[in-house]
């Protein structure tokens, strides 16, 4: 979810100092006390804080990556950021094979999808139901694959310190060895008011991204696509609370050297404000130029609703952050023009009866998905 925060906020908490690198002993002490290590701007050093303190930043709308599971693994690495390999996009070409799976995308089936996960008290990230939510997830996906005898896709939990998992789906290329494109959401959501047991449904904040995601998966393989390239579909835990999720899966591919030719990210898609103009608002910073020339190309050819370009949603905005932030080319569609989006996010009120959801809406961003995997990867 996006949030904007003034830069001033920001750094009143930041130390702009250069610092030592910190200890790997230290980062598990301080850990175990409770204390999370926090990027809060770019390029200035990450600072520790209590949990409940972070919880205050976000409900400043303070955005942050929590680097506390990431820090030592990010230092690691050659460098800050891995040289992307060069990619050049494809102009959409597809229209006849992808027309048919278009028309197969299905508004019931996301509907079914987000009532289940809606029914969850939360999904927050250490929370019995926000694991569950996680499993319910994997085993809906693998059931999917299942269905359409595709022996050869994987669905497996990423594990993490936390109770909540992410989720990763693999579809292979007859070329194993091909660039990897990506489409991730997150799964967890949040009650800012009471994290911990308050209600939760995150229908719009993730839960309409994460059913995109389910719904564009299940209609490649219903068509029989057998990519090029590898494709996989990425359901994120932790985003909420530093981008904890995407953040881990992110490095870990950077560190075993997996070249990635796209991630998009689907965080919110249900909602645009009463009166405004319907749009799929493309995000302006911490994305790849390229591949929003791509996006916005995908989006007139395969959407019956044209694309805008958003305002900057600032640092560590959501999970497209995780994979800029590691070298990899990015890019986001968002709901609408930040302004216009959904209010009632991080609360009991985030659910499908909220004026101004539309599922007409979000099934153009289900189907962009569909186009986004077949595009690239083909």
């Amino acid at each position: 979810m996006i949030f904007l925060a003034s830069l001033s906020l920001v750094l009143l908490s930041v130390s702009l100092v250069n610092a030592v690198p910190i200890k790997t002993s230290d980062i598990v002490v301080n850990a175990a006390k409770g204390l999370r290590l926090l990027s809060l701007a770019e390029g200035a050093e990450p600072v520790w804080k209590t949990e409940d303190e972070a919880l205050d930043l976000l409900r400043s709308g303070i955005k942050f990556f929590d680097v506390t599971e990431v820090y030592a693994l990010e230092k690691a690495s050659s460098s800050a950021k891995v040289a992307a390999a060069a990619v050049v996009y494809p102009t959409p070409s597809h229209q006849t094979a992808l027309k048919p799976i278009l028309a197969t995308v299905s508004t019931a089936n996301m509907q079914s999808y987000l009532a289940k996960l809606t029914a969850f008290n939360n999904r927050y990230y250490k929370a019995t139901t926000g694991a569950s939510a996680s499993t319910w997830i994997r085993d809906t996906v693998a059931g999917i694959a299942t269905t359409y005898g595709r022996t050869d896709v994987s669905v497996k939990l990423f594990t993490h310190s936390w109770v909540q998992s992410s989720i990763i789906a693999k579809i292979p290329g007859t070329n194993p060895s091909g660039q990897v494109t990506i489409l991730g959401s997150h799964m967890d959501s949040i009650n800012l008011s009471s994290p911990t047991s308050g209600r939760a449904p995150g229908a719009d904040d993730d839960g309409t991204g994460s059913v995109n995601l389910m719904e564009a998966f299940r209609a490649l393989l219903a068509s029989g696509f057998r990519p090029t390239d590898p494709v996989e579909f990425h359901w994120y835990a932790a985003e909420e609370v530093g981008l904890l999720g995407s953040q881990a899966i992110a490095t870990s591919y950077k560190n075993a050297g997996v070249s990635v030719k796209a991630f998009m990210e689907m965080d919110m898609s249900g909602y645009f404000k009463p009166g405004t103009k319907e749009v799929m608002a493309l995000q302006a910073d911490y994305i790849s130029p390229d591949l929003n020339t791509f996006l916005k190309a995908l989006i007139t050819a395969y959407s019956r609703i044209p694309w805008a370009m958003d305002v900057a949603c600032g640092y560590a905005c959501s999970d497209h952050a995780s994979w800029y932030k590691a070298g990899f080319p990015t890019s986001f569609p968002y709901e609408a023009i930040t302004g216009n989006d959904n209010p009632t996010v991080h609360s009991a009120s985030d659910t499908i009866s909220v004026t101004g959801f539309s599922w007409a809406h979000s099934l153009e961003f289900a189907k962009v998905a569909v186009a986004f995997a077949y595009e690239l990867a083909i």
